[in-house]
């Protein structure tokens, strides 16, 4: 269904507000993510009281450690019931995820390059490849994992969808209405570009989050969806 492709991210400081802005949202969204703000000030408890609310959650924990402790992890975050749940896309990582997921239905998405970078930032970690081919890298190395699919930025999405086809599901941040603010993201595009250049699922927080009327600008994110993927 168009409606559950956008992801609004919860980007809120504490639980009451989290709740009170999907109160806001209502109907007009189905889908939300929980990242390290909110569940470092207790959002986990989210999870299964969205979940019974027949709302789905994507955890965005970016998980990256040892093998050991991101499997344990991982079996955590499928006990809660989440769908999503993003590790960072190293090959001992995304292995170790897949085990931690077992048979429950939770699905590993790797984040390939934060769309906060660019290939000046890649370089300055000392990384050799740019962005582009980076990400082409994680994309196989996810395939070789076996996980679901990879968090990444609008600009990548083209070249990675012809490379996995539709074996991957691709989810893309960094994305901004027209004429929205790009805050710090530097690899951005409108809602229709992203579906048209092949993402599944688009993650929205501040364009939703900081509007005035909130349900009015997830409702228009909604109808563009709905346009692009009509």
């Amino acid at each position: 269904m168009p409606s559950n492709r956008l992801i609004v991210a919860l980007d809120l400081p504490d639980v009451a507000q989290a709740r009170d802005m999907a109160a806001t949202l209502g109907d007009a969204v189905s889908f939300y993510k929980i990242g390290m703000e909110l569940a470092y000030g207790g959002g986990l408890a989210l999870v299964e009281e969205f979940s019974r609310a027949g709302k789905q959650v994507f955890v965005d924990l970016k998980l990256h450690d040892i093998g050991a402790t991101v499997e344990k992890a991982t079996a955590q975050i499928a006990r809660l019931g989440a769908r999503f749940l993003t590790v960072h896309a190293f090959p001992q990582t995304l292995a170790a995820a897949r085990r931690g997921v077992g048979d429950s239905p939770l699905q590993v998405l790797g984040v390939t390059v934060m769309t906060s970078y660019d290939d000046s930032d890649l370089a300055a970690c000392g990384y050799r490849l740019n962005v582009r081919d980076l990400v082409a890298l994680r994309a196989k190395q996810a395939q070789e994992a076996g996980i679901a699919g990879l968090i990444l930025s609008p600009e990548e999405l083209v070249a990675t969808r012809e490379a996995v086809g539709r074996a991957l599901l691709l989810v893309t941040p960094g994305v901004r209405p027209a004429g929205a603010a790009l805050g710090d993201q530097k690899r951005v595009a409108t809602p229709a570009q992203a579906f048209a250049r092949g993402a599944d699922y688009i993650v929205v927080g501040r364009p939703i989050l900081a509007a005035p009327e909130p349900r009015a600008a997830a409702l228009a994110i909604q109808a563009e969806i709905a346009t692009a993927t009509s």
